[in-house]
């Protein structure tokens, strides 16, 4: 018992670094503004639960909270679970705890508080959140980038919040607001970004909860795609994560099925574990993935600098995902982007492939494959978004993610699911492609942008933190089948030992009675059940003495 509890606090250790959101490794070009715009204004619908979401250069997306009666601009996160602020909130509560939250980029530290929350029409009178006094670590300045804050919108095991406070307080805040619903069928929330620098986009970034954006109904009629779920152990690494189809989940630029194998062990064969997370930048994928996308683009180069590939920016390229049989289509603007200002080695502009190969969000207990973020999810509407396919995926599409039974104290025994619908027409988007790279001239069919042969597809190298990371990997995502072979052999061992102990008591009884035997059959008296006393000194006899009557004469 005790190799077991050190095993789940060893496993539980590894926990400190699986919130995934907020990675970028270099910086992305913003407008010149000495006043960002932070505050948004409230939604022009008049259907409750819809707040309008802010977007910085198609990296960052935030909307509104109100926290002591203070109004914080804050990144919507699918892919953590804690609530967390910077500066000053009126009235809070000190609860005497302290935390730091580990992201793919950056900390978050600082005391434990509760306040007032209210988000729209939602409101919680005692919501926990981390205070947080210093974000130097992070690799650009949140506050200039248009938020002060976090809302992690992850199931709730994942907070660590929760984990550090008892009691109800401590429960993540989406969480809270659904234990207010008097069904548990209404226990999901949506989320639409909107994609800047498209001239043929009419989308508008909303987020809700409860509601379906109007106009977006049909969401809820596209298949329902289950949410994977983790090992009870390590539920605290519990993400938003879904299936790609089997064995065509990713069509590549040649229109061809990517070929991959997953690192998740339980996966089925021919088919990715991805998450959706709308608070990572670029979508991560493995290694493989990215190097099918890029590595036969002319021009293309890797980047030992960003660790991703560069490519000419008038290079369109086609990528479609698949997921629950309706396939997404990645808008090209979101494939590669113009918005980081980097180079080619000759100092020629160029722009940055976004699906990166997976590395500072690797999942080192096996956990998911890739993570779609918000370049997929402004592709298509969903009921769930949460994937290392980042920003891409929530920015295709309309996500809606239910929580099934993932809310605590609920009754609801459904589990939970995602439901996306397509934001990205392919035809437009082209024309869209062909405006903003190419100047409206349409090229894309050009020998220069023409495809290498796969015979001479370029291979981005490995890096050995990479590969070290990859063979602890395949260890520790394997703890299931180790543990249960270890106790196979512990089992096995006591039940020899017993067995080994049984066997020789049963042969030294066989041992004595064949010793009796023999014994009796020599008419040995010294033996037998009615042997002499050993070592007996006495030489007292047993004397019969006849019995006299008594009686008398009359």
């Amino acid at each position: 018992m005790r190799s077991l509890l050190l095993l789940h606090s060893f496993l539980l250790s590894l926990f400190s670094i699986s919130a995934l959101a907020v990675s970028i490794p270099f910086a992305v070009r913003t407008a010149d503004h000495s006043e960002p715009r932070r505050l948004l204004p409230r939604q022009s619908t008049n259907v409750s639960g819809i707040v309008p979401v802010g977007n910085t250069q198609n990296a960052f997306y935030y909307s509104n909270i109100t926290l002591g009666g203070r109004q914080i601009s804050v990144m919507l996160d699918t892919g953590s679970s804690d609530l967390w602020v910077t500066g000053s909130v009126p009235g809070a509560q000190d609860t005497g705890d302290s935390l730091t939250l580990s992201y793919a980029v950056g900390n978050a530290a600082g005391d434990i508080h509760t306040a007032p929350f209210q988000f729209d029409n939602y409101s919680v009178q005692d919501q926990a959140f981390l205070l947080v006094t210093n974000t130097s670590s992070f690799s650009t300045n949140i506050h200039s980038e248009g938020y002060d804050g976090l809302i992690g919108l992850g199931p709730n095991s994942g907070s660590s919040i929760y984990n550090k406070l008892s009691g109800n307080s401590g429960t993540n805040a989406i969480s809270r607001i659904f234990q207010q619903n008097s069904s548990s069928d209404n226990n999901y929330i949506t989320l639409m970004l909107n994609r800047n620098g498209d001239p043929g986009s009419q989308i508008t970034g909303q987020f809700s909860i409860s509601s379906i954006v109007p106009g977006f109904e049909n969401v809820t009629s596209q298949p329902q795609i289950a949410i994977e779920k983790v090992y009870k152990l390590t539920n605290k690494d519990q993400h938003w994560q879904i299936l790609t189809d089997k064995d065509n989940g990713i069509i590549g630029p040649d229109g061809q099925p990517i070929q991959y194998s997953s690192i998740v062990p339980k996966a089925p064969s021919g088919q990715l574990v991805a998450v959706l997370d709308s608070g990572f930048t670029l979508p991560q994928v493995p290694r493989a993935v990215s190097d099918a996308i890029y590595g036969r683009v002319q021009g293309a180069e890797w980047s030992t600098s960003t660790q991703a590939w560069l490519v000419p920016c008038g290079q369109l390229i086609n990528l479609t995902l698949n997921f629950g049989g309706q396939s997404y289509p990645v808008h090209p603007l979101d494939v590669s982007s113009s918005d980081f200002g980097v180079t080619f080695s000759n100092g020629n502009p160029a722009c940055l492939g976004t699906f990166q190969p997976i590395s500072s969000a690797f999942s080192l207990l096996g956990e998911y494959d890739m993570i779609l973020g918000m370049a997929f999810c402004t592709n298509i509407s969903s009921n769930s978004c949460h994937s290392l396919l980042t920003v891409v995926l929530v920015r295709n599409t309309y996500t809606l993610i239910n929580f099934g039974d993932m809310v605590p104290g609920s009754s609801s025994t459904a589990n939970p699911y995602a439901q996306l619908l397509s934001l990205t027409n392919e035809a437009a988007a082209v024309n869209d492609f062909i405006n903003v790279r190419l100047n409206g001239q349409d090229l894309i069919n050009s020998s220069q942008y023409a495809l290498l042969p796969a015979s001479q597809e370029q291979h981005s190298p490995e890096t050995a933190a990479e590969k070290k990371a990859q063979e602890e990997e395949e260890v520790l995502s394997r703890w299931p089948y180790i543990l249960a072979g270890c106790l196979l052999v512990f089992f096995i061992l006591v039940g020899f030992c017993i067995w080994r102990c049984c066997c020789r008591k049963k042969r030294l009884a066989r041992k004595q009675a064949a010793k009796q035997k023999a014994a009796l059959a020599a008419g040995d008296p010294s033996t037998g059940p009615y042997a002499r006393l050993d070592n007996s000194e006495s030489t007292a006899s047993l004397v019969m003495k006849p019995m006299e009557a008594s009686y008398t004469r009359h």
